[in-house]
C-alpha cells in the first residue's frame, strides 16, 4: 500500500443504501450494516470517489456515520465483531478514501439489465483483482454489463493497496456488490 494512503473502503452505489430505503423491512440490511461499519472505520477526513449516483450514496453514508447518535445497525444474520472493531477505530495517518462502485447488473433474469452470461465471469475477475488490491477490468465490457466502475478505476492511482478485507460479497437482485477495505 502507498505510504500516503491510510485507509480505503469500497461500497456499492446502490440507491437501496439511502436512508429512505431502510424502512421497517430493510431490503439490504446485511449490506447496509457492512457498508456503514466500513465507512465509520474511515474516520472523518474522507475523499469520496465515484460517479454521480455513487457520490450521492457515498455522501449519504458519510452523513449517517458522522451523526452523534450513530449506532451500527446489527441485523440478526450478520456477525458484527469485525464491523464493531472497525467502527470503534478512528481514522489516522494519511488520507482516507471512500470509493463507490459495483460489479455487473446483469447476473440474473430479474437484474436491472436482464441476464448476460458474461456477467458472472466479469465479476469474478474484478472481485479477484480488487481482493489483490490492484483492480483490473475491461472498460467496454463493464459498460455493456452495467457495472459502475468509475470509482473503482481510480483505485489504481492510489498505488498497490495490498490484500483487501472483504466484509460483503453478494449479488442480491442480480447486481454484484462488494464492501471491502484496505489499510491500517
Amino acid at each position: 500500500m502507498s505510504a500516503a494512503v491510510s485507509r480505503v473502503v469500497l461500497v456499492p452505489g446502490t440507491l437501496a443504501l439511502l436512508p429512505e430505503y431502510a424502512g421497517r423491512e430493510d431490503p439490504v440490511a446485511e449490506l447496509r450494516a457492512a457498508a456503514l461499519a466500513a465507512v465509520a472505520w474511515l474516520g472523518s477526513d474522507v475523499t469520496l470517489v465515484g460517479d454521480e449516483q455513487g457520490a450521492r450514496v457515498g455522501a449519504s453514508l458519510l452523513e449517517v456515520v458522522s451523526r452523534q447518535d450513530f449506532v451500527l445497525p446489527q441485523p440478526p444474520t450478520v456477525s458484527t465483531t469485525l464491523a464493531s472493531a472497525r467502527c470503534s477505530t478512528s481514522g489516522a495517518g494519511g488520507p482516507a478514501y471512500l470509493v463507490v462502485g459495483n460489479g455487473s447488473a446483469k447476473r440474473t433474469d430479474k437484474a436491472p439489465g436482464a441476464f448476460d452470461e458474461r456477467a458472472e465471469a466479469f465479476d469474478a475477475g474484478l472481485g479477484a483483482s480488487l481482493r489483490a488490491g490492484w483492480p483490473e477490468f475491461d472498460a467496454r465490457l463493464a459498460e455493456e454489463l452495467w457495472a459502475s466502475v468509475e470509482g473503482i478505476a481510480r483505485l489504481g492511482s492510489l498505488g498497490d493497496l495490498g490484500e483487501a478485507q472483504v466484509d460483503y460479497d453478494d449479488a442480491p437482485y442480480g447486481v454484484q456488490y462488494w464492501v471491502m477495505g484496505w489499510g491500517a
